[in-house]
């Protein structure tokens, strides 16, 4: 009986150890203010929105009228929630497809599937995550979980033919990245007013919108709100077969067409294209949504300068901020915590650990900073947060804060350090603050 016992025990740790693996809700004890979650239990469901009737880019062939075709989008929607007596905060995503199609993964959050919605606060601002190519809805699950836990209806996209499982043609990322989001856009604003058994209408504020994207999804964020493309890259057949693109080409009647005035803020973390000549300074004036920009200064996949900087710098119409992490590469910021299969070096799936990782930053810690600063900007604009701007005007380098407070902790009058941060803990950031 004592050893069954034992064995009992055993499994039951080796359970409870396994729950703590993969785990997207993760706090470090350095994290920066406003990176906990928040008041707000979390629901989440997935849910498929159908685009009718559009142009079927993997087949198009050169010189052809484009087939079309109905264009599916899942998506992992996270909102308040009011959990049942007894019911607890945690949940699991299963059989979720990472970098390795072949590999499939389990995540754990605080979200419970399909958990009824706290209308208390209702309707919630809604926010949009677009992920990178390839990339699928769970890539940044957890900024998705963080911000419903502070009020925000956040909808995640699976863009078709960029994700791990149907990576297709890049030309489909590049044409229908804008589309998707402005459709997705349009799908929450109807999914408020006729619900079709999701228990959503009357939660969600789609007047009230903004953008993350990262990667190809900053991309997407950069063109949705305002940055036409330039008429050098519509004319490359490489990039643009048949000048497919030219429908998101700056300054045309059918691109300004698509404009939304319902989204009011944007997060473009290492939003691609700049280096490969995608936008030219007269288009990116185009901009006039406020914006709030993070990458890596060595990122080697969308750059830097030229590159996402080169963006904020020319977007002279937007009021914007660029959080820089010092060192760090493409994955600054964005992507969840490498799951445990990636990590093991004789895995099958080591290969793709890179994907998820940084050589500099740890991802929990660029994760935490993130979720902090997304925090602050979607409070000035989604919520008009009084105290918001004191979380974003700062000195713009984190090492140049002066720490000084008192002996009960508070600040005196020539502390200067990053509010929200302790000390010592902004050093290789940078904060830029860029007014129309």
């Amino acid at each position: 009986m004592k050893k069954y016992f034992l064995a009992v025990c055993l499994v039951c740790m080796i359970s409870a150890v396994s729950a703590q693996d993969n785990r997207i809700d993760k706090i470090r004890s350095d994290a920066p203010a406003l990176a906990p979650y928040g008041q707000y239990n979390i629901g989440v469901t997935t849910l498929t929105f159908v685009h009718r009737d559009q142009l079927d880019i993997v087949k198009q062939k050169p010189g052809q009228p484009v087939p079309r075709y109905d264009r599916p989008l899942t998506c992992e929607v996270w909102y308040p929630a009011q959990l049942a007596a007894g019911q607890q905060a945690s949940g699991e995503y299963k059989n979720v497809v990472i970098r390795d199609p072949a590999v499939t993964v389990s995540l754990y959050g605080k979200a419970v599937r399909d958990a009824a919605p706290n209308r208390s606060g209702a309707p919630y601002p809604l926010v949009i995550i677009s992920h990178g190519y390839p990339g699928n809805r769970f890539l940044l699950s957890h900024l998705g979980e963080n911000l419903a836990s502070k009020g925000y209806v956040v909808v995640s996209i699976d863009h078709t033919d960029s994700t791990y499982s149907d990576q297709a043609s890049f030309v489909s990322t590049l044409y229908n990245r804008s589309l998707d989001q402005l459709f997705v856009l349009q799908s929450m604003a109807d999914l408020n007013i006729q619900d079709k058994g999701t228990g959503l209408a009357g939660v969600i504020n789609a007047d009230l919108t903004a953008l993350i994207g990262y990667s190809m999804g900053g991309y997407g964020v950069i063109n949705t709100l305002g940055g036409g493309l330039s008429a050098a890259i519509v004319s490359n057949p490489t990039f643009s077969p048949d000048k497919i693109l030219s429908a998101r080409q700056a300054g045309t009647p059918e691109y300004l067409a698509t404009l939304d005035p319902r989204i009011k803020a944007g997060i473009a973390i290492a939003p691609w294209g700049m280096n490969y000549g995608f936008w030219d300074a007269e288009g990116l004036k185009g901009l006039k949504t406020p914006l709030f920009f993070m990458a890596g200064s060595k990122d080697a996949t969308a750059g830097y300068s030229p590159g996402s900087h080169t963006i904020f710098e020319l977007a002279v119409n937007a009021d914007r901020y660029f959080l820089t992490f010092e060192n760090g590469s493409h994955n600054a910021a964005a992507p969840m915590p490498a799951p445990k299969e990636v990590l093991t070096k004789d895995s099958p799936a080591s290969k793709v650990a890179t994907h998820y990782l940084d050589a500099v930053w740890d991802t929990v810690r660029m994760n935490n900073i993130a979720q902090h600063f997304a925090t602050a900007f979607l409070a000035k604009y989604l919520k008009a947060d009084p105290d918001a701007d004191s979380w974003l005007n700062l000195v713009e380098n984190g090492a140049a804060g002066k720490w000084s407070v008192d002996s009960a902790g508070q600040p005196k009058s020539d502390h200067t350090y990053w509010k929200g941060f302790a000390n010592n803990t902004a050093v290789g950031l940078k904060l830029e603050h860029a007014k129309p």
